[in-house]
């Protein structure tokens, strides 16, 4: 089983204690950042599989950091975790509902579709100067 790295921004807490165990069962590393500013920072320093955007982040935040992470040539999934209906964004790759039954379902299909696509992101270089101001 390869380990798998996502990084959660802004994810309610209680979702996140519910689905640790199972996360990690299944071979999932999962790093949070509770701001702009520090998913700025892990993910110019990290390697993620994955992002998980909360519904309590603000949608300007929301689009603003997956802006940077598009500009920097990464192709990592940028996910939504809300309810589509009031807070379905345009840019991220898929809405999750806050489901914790179906959630690590919805993840695994997605990173296996992901791993179908023709380019990786190993091959992807990020030569974007990261702003690390949030508002």
């Amino acid at each position: 089983m390869s380990i798998r790295v996502i990084l959660a921004i802004g994810v309610d807490s209680s979702l996140l204690e519910t689905q640790s165990s199972a996360w990690k069962s299944s071979g999932f590393i999962v790093t949070f950042a509770w701001s702009i500013k520090d998913a700025i920072t892990h993910f110019r320093y990290g390697d993620f599989d994955l992002v998980l955007l909360g519904h309590s982040l603000p949608a300007e935040s929301r689009e603003r950091l997956t802006y940077l992470i598009r500009a920097s040539g990464s192709q990592v999934p940028v996910v939504l975790i809300g309810d589509c209906s009031s807070a379905c964004d345009r840019f991220a790759e898929a809405t999750f509902k806050v489901d914790p039954t179906r959630i690590l379902e919805e993840i695994e299909e997605l990173m296996v579709s992901q791993a179908m696509r023709p380019t990786s992101r190993a091959n992807m270089s990020r030569s974007v100067t990261w702003q690390t101001t949030a508002r």
